[in-house]
């Protein structure tokens, strides 16, 4: 894993995590804050390719109060509110909402309160130009592959392929492999598989035709993104 510590807005390209083919786990409450553009909005960078403007994946903190100026996605954006309400001209996030921003759409968020933010940027296709927004947190979960699992999809698109997923304690998995790749953000609890254990705020990216045989011993709740490291 490449390590670098930023105390500053961006002002030249870096390349952080950005070989898709490799495996690769931060454990995001362990990195520095860096501070973007907008007063009070800072972040963790868990992967990224490129300037101020860049594909980019981070752990995102509006401070109470806060604002990003208007802006375009160039590549599109994904996000899911972790903790607080994000505003922005087309409504209110409260924690748990996801939202899916099509390449070429625009907003200018804030945060009156405060929040923090799971995000992606840059890295959706420009066909796939729906604009989502889930309450995961009253939304209906559907029965996954194996007992124990509750699945919530996001989004889907061709090969690629968003949900949440919540384990029961003592759920495990079967052995797969993982066409296009597996991303992984833990939310809350601890998961797991043969490599290792990963506590709430890991993120796992896990590269094209990758195998590991998941479970879970306490329980917990991931973010997937399927079929997108091809």
């Amino acid at each position: 894993m490449t390590t670098e510590h930023l105390t500053h807005p961006i002002a030249h390209a870096i390349t952080l995590n950005a070989d898709l083919t490799q495996r690769c786990i931060v454990h995001s409450p362990s990195l520095d804050w860096v501070d973007s553009p907008a007063s009070g909005v800072s972040r963790r960078m868990l992967e990224r390719d490129g300037g101020e403007v860049a594909r980019a994946t981070s752990i995102v903190r509006y401070a109470a109060g806060s604002a990003f100026a208007s802006h375009a996605h160039g590549g599109g954006e994904e996000i899911l509110v972790l903790e607080g309400t994000l505003h922005d001209e087309h409504g209110v996030y409260g924690p748990g909402t996801y939202i899916k921003n099509p390449v070429g759409s625009s907003h200018a968020p804030s945060s009156p309160d405060g929040c923090t933010l799971f995000v992606k940027l840059r890295h959706l296709d420009a066909r796939d130009d729906e604009r989502v927004v889930i309450d995961t947190r009253r939304s209906q979960w559907h029965q996954g592959m194996v007992e124990g699992l509750k699945v919530l999809p996001l989004n889907t698109f061709e090969t690629q392929n968003t949900a949440m997923v919540r384990w029961a304690p003592q759920t495990f998995f079967n052995p797969h492999r993982h066409w296009g790749g597996e991303e992984i953000l833990v939310v809350e609890g601890v998961f797991s598989d043969e490599h290792g254990d990963y506590p709430a705020g890991s993120w796992l990216r896990s590269p094209h035709m990758s195998q590991h045989q998941p479970f879970s011993r306490e329980g917990c709740l991931i973010l997937v993104k399927t079929g997108h490291l091809v």
